[in-house]
């Protein structure tokens, strides 16, 4: 049972390796802008469109916001998903974080 155990946490730990590699995009403002995360749900990128910086601070500033929660959304999704590859199907309870 220590055996299965050990291979359970190498597995998990895997994946929580494997979750940098997933790649999540979020947007607003009809894709001015773009926020690009990964399954750990760090920011990997930013993109602002070039028009879109004409506008005032506090809307640019609401549009980043818009896009990086949309973004990490996309991202917990995506992990989820790798998780219960992991878990054979088995689904998480709610609420459950993982990484923990």
């Amino acid at each position: 049972m220590l055996q299965q155990a050990q291979e359970m946490q190498k597995k998990m730990t895997e994946a929580k390796d494997s979750l940098k590699n997933i790649s999540a995009e979020g947007q607003a403002g009809g894709g001015s802008v773009k926020v690009i995360m990964n399954g750990n749900c760090d920011m990997v990128s930013l993109h602002i469109d070039q028009e879109t910086l004409k506008e005032d601070k506090s809307i640019i500033e609401d549009l980043i916001v818009a896009a990086a929660n949309n973004a990490k959304k996309n991202a917990e999704a995506k992990a989820q998903e790798e998780m219960s590859k992991l878990t054979g199907g088995i689904k998480l309870p709610e609420g459950f974080k993982f990484p923990f």
